[in-house]
């Protein structure tokens, strides 16, 4: 099948080679991102049903999630929540097909639940759940149900692009692997309880310096004292320092929880590890990329991945898609510094024939640009052809969306 695919050779300087770089990680216990993995989350529960009660996946997006913040007076030893975190599930999903009635909102409801549980260790009980979703539009309905029969390929539900790159740079890796050794490590191998999940870190390289800024949550009950608090914000600084000394050989500097007034014992303590409980609203969209990172000096679309529907809703797919294209063509394509991948649908077009697929290649100096362009071009063509196996991998939660 022909496909308008245009592969190009892109004079952009090369991000390593560029003087300053900035790169932003909200991690998963910040406001934002507790939207983007509830709202993901429901995605995944409602495909599971739809799929097991009528053999495919219906139409609904649930990305309108949203994070209303509560109050809390933490304190050393121990604090209490003063009012709940209210999370509002607004959305879209198809209530009732063939007669039957379909439980949307607590498979949403239950969803939400579930993914806090297992996410967000201290918050308990201390929060609302509400569940306000609707039908979908009839025209919106109409093109989610119009398969190509021959190819069983969906029809796009918006003009829309995707935007994806590869490989990280060096800073892209440390600010996402910062935030994960965290989680993963400090937190969950090392029993560090204090750390809560709200973890930010911001990544500002200067030629050959680079400075990270981790803003990160403690939580009350493991905090004995205002010493304590310094003893244990030392100790992550330094087994962070060591960490990325293995990432990198440019000079460092780290920084963590830089608005404390320790002679007024002002700290960023919390009862739960998240900013949600006193302060912090949070909405789906409106932190990382579906790469995980927020990156000014890239190329990126402003659409909110997690929660559309992955079936035919294109500011999901191209994303991911794009993301996941930009990788394998540096993994399988020689002499290739970075590339940028850009989709463009067309509503109501198959989602396999975007308007335009674009490669912008930077590649290395002396080297055949048409033998790369072939390669390129292959791979593209191949991703987009096998797209439903992709949208089934996406519904499986194959594909991290933030």
């Amino acid at each position: 099948m022909k496909r308008n695919i245009i592969v190009e050779h892109s004079m952009i300087t090369p991000i390593e080679k560029q003087n300053i770089e900035l790169v932003e990680r909200k991690g998963i216990g910040h406001p934002d991102s507790i939207a983007d993995g509830i709202a993901e989350s429901i995605s995944q529960s409602l495909c599971r049903y739809y799929k097991k009660e009528f053999g495919y996946v219906l139409h609904h997006n649930t990305d309108e999630t949203q994070i209303v913040a509560g109050r809390s007076s933490p304190k050393f030893g121990g604090g209490t929540i003063i009012q709940p975190i209210y999370i509002l599930l607004v959305g879209r999903a198809t209530k009732q097909y063939n007669g039957i009635e379909i439980p949307t909102d607590m498979i949403a409801i239950d969803s939400a639940r579930k993914y806090l549980n297992e996410n967000i260790e201290n918050l308990n009980s201390n929060v609302i759940i509400d569940c306000k979703f609707g039908n979908g539009s009839s025209d919106l309905t109409d093109i989610f149900m119009n398969i190509n029969p021959k190819t069983y390929i969906s029809s796009s539900n918006d003009t829309s692009f995707g935007v994806g790159h590869a490989p990280f740079s060096e800073l892209e890796n440390i600010v996402y692997n910062t935030e994960r050794y965290m989680i993963n490590t400090l937190k969950k191998k090392n029993k560090m309880k204090f750390i809560g999940e709200d973890i930010k870190v911001m990544g500002f390289r200067n030629n050959n310096k680079i400075n990270l800024t981790i803003c990160s949550g403690f939580i009350d009950k493991y905090i004995d004292d205002i010493n304590c608090y310094i003893s244990y914000k030392e100790e992550v600084i330094d087994k962070i320092y060591d960490y990325i000394h293995n990432l990198t050989s440019r000079d460092l500097n780290i920084q963590m929880n830089t608005a404390d007034d320790i002679k007024k014992n002002s700290i960023y303590l919390t009862v739960t590890g998240t900013s949600a409980e006193m302060g912090d609203d949070g909405s789906v969209g409106r932190g990382n990329r579906c790469n995980g990172l927020i990156t000014p000096n890239r190329p990126m679309s402003m659409e909110a991945t997690s929660g559309k529907n992955p079936i035919n809703h294109v500011g999901k797919i191209y994303n991911l898609l794009s993301t996941k294209i930009a990788k394998k063509i540096v993994k399988e394509v020689n002499n290739i510094d970075e590339v940028y991948i850009k989709l463009l649908s067309n509503i109501g077009k198959p989602i396999d024939q975007p308007l335009i697929a674009n490669a912008q290649v930077i590649s290395k100096e002396n080297i055949n640009f048409k033998n790369i362009d072939y390669e390129i071009n292959q791979i593209i063509n191949e991703e987009l052809e096998n797209i439903n196996d992709f949208t089934n991998q996406i519904c499986e939660g194959k594909y991290s969306t933030f």
